[in-house]
């Protein structure tokens, strides 16, 4: 029942809280046998990376892992902002035509030396191309290594944008492309544009195993890798040539720790001194303690509900239609979120451009959705599954108890669902599969721009490639998106992505549930922290202090 869910949701706020104000007084400020050596910054992360390599992954567990501490990319963004800056490229021009880019590479970049590689020269022009190619090129040596599926570069049409990449000299890269396309130059800072190193890649070819790019990693960022416990911790080093300077904080550890109250005792220990995503309950408690600091951001996210559109019952609109009514999102937002959270009918937020709420929108009506149900052919209800979130994340901070409430919703329509979970990589890999019926996903935005969230999660090329989870195909919707990405004009822009969410609303292949405000815990001793819109977190400005 949703209201056994909500009161011992309640009860467990009570007790947590209370335990909580009982603690914070002991453990704040007054150092511990648990707290963590001076020199080290421990950060407590929410699951496993499904990979150490970027340009593999997508999920913001495995950004954070990895694009901000191991590599860096051509360009990046300010942090703070989404305002592109330069990074291993020092400039760049761009063709009167809008298709030709050329980037000028910043010298004397230094690779990571480690136990497992000892670099021979700087970074240059080929590990650009390394790096692009084995996302490109399918006969790339590395491309079908770990499987040849790069969700974010074919999911995204990369595979058909970049009609050519090449060395012009050695810190010069020319990259032509078929068309204009607004958002290239802020997608060239996401975390799949890392920059490997060429010759490191050379060395494990030769040597018979090029898996371990992927696995034991060598970039340019500011921390090196160390070690890799999986489901325990990730251990990292300070790149003592790193060319923006050497990060202040010799050692970084990533703690991963999957449940949310434990990464809040951790803080209070001192076990750690960053945490993402802290419980939603215990946020008024946290704001006010000496020794804390509890930061907060509009979050650029969507927390959703995917609906597989290849699979019946949900191949049918006035399915996905009843399903959308039946679900009541402010209940979830007051009982998950703490109300931290506003309700959703698109899948982007309001605040980025483009947005409108003028499209169809499904308040909770169940009946109606029993309504629509018979209409197509389901007077009885049916049965199904619905896969919940392994993983707390800002945009759906307790999974399984939102599915116990979405069962429960459901349930009252005559929709019977079985709630299943797994790991988070496994999660994630059986998804893109599309071995679910219904499962909660959710997105943080990469670069600001509409077209991160409408073709990244709509696009028809999107389906086989691993990003659109609704597996949603629909020819003239993927027209508007495509034709969006081909002008910079934002006036034009917008018009067409109107269009595309009037469209999206209209079919409904994800129920939006919530646009999150996102959370850190930190110890008053860091300083440097800056949260950023894309939900990832950056490490090289940091510093500890002694309170």
């Amino acid at each position: 029942m949703v209201v056994t869910a909500r009161v011992a949701l309640l009860r467990g706020r009570v007790r947590r809280t209370a335990c909580l104000l009982g603690v914070l007084a002991g453990m704040i400020g007054g150092g511990t046998a648990h707290a963590s050596p001076a020199d080290t910054l421990v950060y407590c992360s929410e699951g496993s990376p499904e990979s150490l390599n970027p340009q593999r992954m997508l999920s913001g567990t495995a950004r954070n892992a990895t694009a901000t501490t191991i590599y860096d990319r051509l360009v990046d963004f300010r942090p703070g902002t989404t305002e592109v800056v330069p990074a291993l490229a020092e400039r760049w021009s761009i063709s009167a035509d809008q298709k030709t880019y050329v980037f000028h590479l910043r010298r004397g970049v230094k690779f990571h030396r480690t136990a497992f590689f000892t670099p021979g020269r700087d970074f240059n022009a080929d590990d650009v191309l390394f790096s692009l190619n084995r996302q490109w090129k399918i006969d790339h040596p590395y491309h079908r290594v770990g499987g040849g599926n790069y969700q974010y570069f074919q999911g995204m049409g990369m595979d058909q944008l970049i009609v050519s990449a090449a060395r012009v000299d050695a810190y010069t890269v020319r990259i032509v492309l078929s068309r204009p396309d607004a958002p290239f130059l802020a997608d060239l800072a996401m975390p799949f544009m890392s920059i490997l190193s060429a010759e490191y890649g050379a060395q494990l070819l030769a040597q018979g195993r090029p898996e371990d790019l992927d696995s034991e990693p060598i970039g340019t960022g500011p921390y090196a890798f160390r070690s890799y416990l999986k489901d325990s911790v990730i251990r990292y080093d300070a790149h003592p040539q790193y060319w923006r300077g050497k990060p202040a904080i010799a050692h970084l550890v990533f703690a991963i720790t999957p449940n949310a109250s434990v990464r809040m005792q951790k803080v209070l220990r001192g076990e750690c001194q960053i945490s993402v995503a802290p419980p939603p309950a215990d946020l008024p408690a946290l704001r006010t303690q000496k020794g804390l600091v509890l930061q907060a951001q509009d979050g650029l996210n969507i927390g959703y509900l995917a609906m597989n559109v290849e699979k019946p019952p949900f191949n049918h609109v006035l399915v996905r239609r009843a399903v959308a009514h039946a679900l009541n999102r402010q209940a979830y937002i007051d009982a998950i979120f703490d109300g931290n959270a506003k309700p959703a009918i698109n899948p982007y937020p309001p605040s980025l451009w483009s947005y409108t709420d003028q499209v169809r929108t499904y308040p909770y009506d169940p009946a109606k959705a029993r309504e629509l149900l018979a209409e197509a052919g389901y007077k009885t209800g049916f049965s199904t599954t619905l896969w919940t979130l392994p993983v707390s994340r800002p945009y759906n901070p307790n999974g399984r108890t939102m599915g116990e409430m979405m069962q429960a919703d459901l349930a009252r329509v005559g929709i019977k669902v079985d709630l299943v979970t797994y790991d988070w990589p496994t999660y994630l890999n059986k998804i893109r599969r599309g071995e679910h019926d219904m499962a909660q996903l959710g997105w943080s935005g990469d670069n600001g721009d509409p077209d991160n969230f409408l073709y990244t999660l709509f696009s028809c090329d999107a389906v086989t490639r691993g990003s659109n989870n609704a597996r949603y195909c629909r020819r003239d919707f993927n027209a508007l998106i495509t034709e969006a990405r081909a002008t910079s004009d934002i006036q034009v822009r917008s018009r067409l992505y109107g269009r595309a969410l009037a469209m999206l609303a209209d079919d409904e292949p994800i129920v939006p549930l919530a646009h999150a405000t996102v959370f850190r815990l930190l110890s008053a001793r860091v300083s440097g922290y800056v949260m950023n819109p894309f939900d990832i977190d950056y490490f090289a400005d940091l510093s500890l202090n002694d309170l």
